[in-house]
């Protein structure tokens, strides 16, 4: 009875900070609205989003864990809406478009292949590694950035909030993952967790001095706002 209620409350609480974290996205979209602009700002962020929230979801399905569906699902809804914004404010739609035909082009091998698979084994393994490797490879991306804020010992880059957020959202799937024995949703977000704290350590050896209003330079975001589930 215990172990059913602290899997209850821990697939709650991983829900409620991972679906918050997805809600970030409004505030982008907001800025969009108001400017009737989305910039020099680039959808990869949302579309990859949707499709790391998409394979996440057909993972649930095939393992039948209804806490990754009901996230991913929603996730999955939001980061498409987040998409469909993007486009209609963007300049370079055909752009967009050549993401979302890649994605789509990966989703729709995911599906039919475990659609026709009669091993239902083996499709959760492929899924469960193509959303490790999706999940190494949003981890990776900032590494370049991150070598930019030791070389310049400048931790303007790093946006403290998001990157405090991804910390214990990875922290909660890690800990679930680990509950319900399942290396797929423990290994990428125990990645995840050990960015975000070396990102965090990286605030205690390099504080930010403090300057007067007009600042100094600014450098673009570190972290992604995609999580991993």
């Amino acid at each position: 009875m215990e172990a059913i209620l602290s899997k209850n409350t821990l697939a709650s609480l991983s829900t409620v900070a991972t679906v918050l974290q997805f809600l970030t996205g409004t505030i982008i979209c907001r800025r969009y609205f108001k400017k009737k602009s989305t910039g020099d700002t680039s959808a990869f962020p949302f579309i990859s989003g949707f499709l790391s929230c998409f394979m996440w979801l057909k993972y649930g399905v095939l393992t039948e864990e209804s806490t990754l569906i009901l996230v991913n699902f929603i996730g999955s809804a939001l980061f498409l809406a987040y998409t469909v914004i993007f486009f209609l404010f963007c300049v370079n739609k055909r752009e967009v478009v050549r993401q979302i035909m890649v994605v789509s082009c990966v989703i729709l091998s995911a599906t039919l292949y475990t659609t026709f698979s009669a091993d239902t084994e083996r499709s959760v393994r492929v899924i469960g590694l193509l959303c490790c490797f999706l999940a190494v490879i949003f981890f990776a991306s900032p590494l370049s950035t991150l070598a930019h804020v030791i070389r310049t010992q400048n931790t303007d880059s790093l946006p403290f909030p998001i990157i405090v957020a991804s910390f214990f959202v990875c922290l909660l799937w890690t800990a679930y993952g680990v509950l319900i024995n399942d290396l797929y949703v423990q290994i990428p977000n125990l990645l995840g967790g050990i960015l975000a704290g070396v990102q965090l350590m990286l605030y205690v050896i390099y504080p930010k001095p403090k300057t007067s209003h007009g600042g100094g330079p600014r450098y673009s975001p570190l972290v992604s706002e995609n999580p991993v589930l």
